[in-house]
Parts: structure tokens; sequence; C-alpha cells
């Protein structure tokens, strides 16, 4: 894929752009070996595998009593309490004929029990309960029904949510070997930008796209070096993207890639390194440009502030997480009926701010905010998720969409 394309007018399809921003993705930083309390939202370097059975014995899912299911007659009975198993406790003497031990959820059963009767199905009397009719094997957590010694925990390529690293953990692992966090060096282009409660000239903007994209990077774990804006000013431009160039891992702009802009990112990217302005087949977003500056992966999202949120989430996270070291990095939009009609047939695909809601019915349905302009984002606020239309397709009410939550999208 080259400027050529865009030269020509054609609109590249969106998958076709991530595809070949995938396949440029540069290799994943340094390893880094960290324990699990500071290793949330990492990305791991190697698979890492079992070095226990879990669970590591039989043990109690229920407060109840353990005993052997064979001692119970078929219409249930009695069998005499010779014991209490807490957890934490070891698994204490081997049960004889017709006995049984009082349990507590994650306590070892003792030698020769093989079932759990909840506590709430027995009834006491003196020293002995009474036990309905049971199966074998009820209420047991067998050793090893998780995992065994020596199968693969988790997978290189994994970020590492709450649930891993209580799995590590469970597993009796306290380190990871984990990439570094991307260094994503973040510049604005154009000289109408001013930050927050500066005053404004005529022709003046507040700089949105700035805070929203710093915070889908770190919302994304990615370290986030901010570079201001770049002046309109060729030689200015070249110096803040050399800079950036030389202390971040990937590039990240917003503005001045819409064709027939007034000023100088392109022509300083170009001096720099090398540039495919693409137009890409998506609604809002058409001007992205794809490149490098001094060897470094450069993307250059469009200055709309709604385009700029909608083409970082589609397209520029699947090539960061890429970039991370992550394995799996394509979202799994949910197939929703939809709330609307969209009669209007568009050359490129929309991705609609939407939400999901009940209609008259109780059904679950994607219903849109009436307001789609690539420059507002009040509507990505109303929103919970995007809904897509494809290329040159009408929707009607009840019809199928796709849905990517926001949910999703930003984490």
């Amino acid at each position: 894929m080259s400027g050529r394309v865009c030269d020509s007018g054609a609109l590249v399809p969106v998958d076709e752009a991530i595809r070949h921003l995938l396949d440029q993705a540069p290799p994943p930083p340094a390893v880094q070996q960290l324990t699990l309390d500071q290793a949330l939202a990492r990305v791991l370097s190697q698979d890492i595998f079992c070095p226990m059975n879990l669970p590591a014995w039989d043990n109690s899912a229920m407060d109840g009593y353990a005993l052997r299911a064979a001692d119970v007659p078929t219409d249930g009975g009695c069998l005499t309490v010779v014991g209490r198993i807490a957890a934490g406790d070891g698994p204490g003497e081997p049960l004889g004929a017709g006995q049984a031990v009082r349990i507590f959820t994650g306590a070892p059963l003792p030698p020769g029990a093989d079932t759990v009767v909840p506590q709430e199905s027995c009834r006491v009397e003196g020293e002995r309960v009474w036990l309905p009719a049971l199966d074998c094997g009820e209420h047991v957590r067998k050793e090893g029904e998780e995992l065994r010694r020596g199968e693969r925990l988790l997978r290189a390529g994994t970020r590492l949510r709450g649930q891993e690293l209580g799995l590590l953990a469970g597993a009796g692992i306290g380190r990871v070997e984990v990439y570094r966090p991307l260094r994503v060096g973040l510049l604005s282009s154009g000289d109408e930008l001013r930050e927050p409660g500066e005053p404004l000239a005529p022709g003046q903007i507040y700089n949105s796209n700035r805070h929203s994209l710093a915070a889908l990077l770190r919302g994304w774990g990615l370290e986030v070096h901010d570079f201001g804006v770049m002046p309109d000013q060729l030689l200015a431009s070249r110096q803040a993207l050399s800079l950036a160039a030389a202390e971040c891992d990937v590039l990240l702009t917003s503005g001045g890639v819409s064709v027939g802009e007034e000023d100088h990112l392109k022509q300083a990217i170009e001096g720099l390194g090398s540039i495919d302005l693409w137009r890409l087949a998506i609604q809002p977003g058409k001007p992205l440009a794809f490149g490098d500056v001094e060897g470094k992966p450069w993307i250059g999202l469009p200055g709309n502030p709604s385009a700029a949120l909608i083409t970082a989430l589609i397209v520029v996270r699947p090539f960061l997480f890429r970039a991370q070291g992550m394995g799996d990095v394509l979202p799994v939009p949910l197939p929703v009926p939809a709330g609307f009609d969209w009669l209007q047939r568009n050359k490129r695909r929309q991705y609609l701010r939407a939400r999901l809601s009940q209609d008259a019915g109780g059904h679950l349905c994607a219903e849109l905010h009436p307001q789609q302009s690539s420059a507002m984002l009040s509507a990505a606020c109303w929103a919970d998720g995007l809904a897509l239309v494809e290329r040159e397709t009408q929707v009607h009410k009840h019809d199928g969409v796709l849905y990517l939550p926001f949910a999703t999208l930003m984490h």
C-alpha cells in the first residue's frame, strides 16, 4: 500500500488498512520482570506453565460433612461424626467405616472421603448426622480439576487483568516477565489550538484531541509522552517530530493529514522518513496517514474530535496493542437489532454513536444519537458504543447490526 492509493482517489477499506498496520507493527519493547502487584495491564512476554496441580488436593466446595458415599444407605441414613476440618487444617486421619467429618469450604478431604453433603441437607442427632440420598463425588473439588502440573496457565501476549493476576497467585507464581509499556509520543498540529483555560482569539479553538487521545492511551496501559502542539512551521515541526522519535516507540499526531491542509506536517514527515497518506472508507475519519519518522512508526489522525476518537479506537488501538506484544488485538463486535432506520447509502463504513436500550417490547436494541457530526464529542459522551453500517448498505429498524461497546474499545 502506498500514497498512490490516495492519489488515485481510492478509498481503502477499514479492514484492509488495519491488516496493513498490523503487518507493519514493530517488535514489542524490552522485557521486564515484575511482581504481581506491579503487573496489572502489562503483557506477558512468554508462556507460563502451571507449577502444580490446581487444586493441589481434593477439597470441599461446601460447608457440610465429608464421607464415603458407599457408607450412606440408598434412602439416606446416619453416620458418626468423628472430627472437624477447617480451611487451613491438614486432612486428618483416614475415615473408618460409617464415619463422617464436619468440613468447611476449601478444607482438604480426609483420606477415604469422596463426597461432601451440604450442611443444610443434613440433620445433626447428637454425635451422629443424618444424611439424604446422594451421588458419589458431590461438592468435591478434585485435585487438578482446574489445571494439571505442566499445563499452560497463560499464553505469551496476554494482557494481565485482575483475573489473570489471581490465577497466577493461586498457582504460587509471584513474578512474571512482561514487556515494558510502549512509549507513545503524542503531538497535535495547528496554530489555532489553545489549552483549556487560556483565552481564545478569533479563529482559535481548544485542543480537545490532546486530552481525549492521551486518556485513551493511558487507559490502554501505554506510556504517554506529550509533546504538545507543533507550530505550523516546517522547521519547528521537524524538530518536534525528531525529538519525539528519539524518545518514543511510536508517534501519534492529530490534525494536518487532510488533503489541502495548509500546514507543514506532511512535508516534515517526508523529510524525516516516509508517509502513506490514506483515504479510508470510514466515516467519520476518512483522512489518516501512516509512515515512519526516523525509523519509528507514525500514525496521523484527523483533526476533527469525533473522527480522531473513532479512528484511534478502530484503527490505532489494534496497531498499538500488537506493537505492545499482544496476541489478540481485534475487538469482537456484538450482533444486536437496530432500533433505528438508516436509509442513506454511503461509500464508507460508518461508525455511529449509539447505545443499547430496550424497545417497547423489552428487547435489547441499538439506538442512535441524533447528532453524528465528526466534529462533535457530545454524541460519544451520550453513547456507550458504536453501531456499524457497512458501505452501500441501508439499515431498517429490527435489522441486525454489529455493535462495538466502548467498554471493550477503551480498555
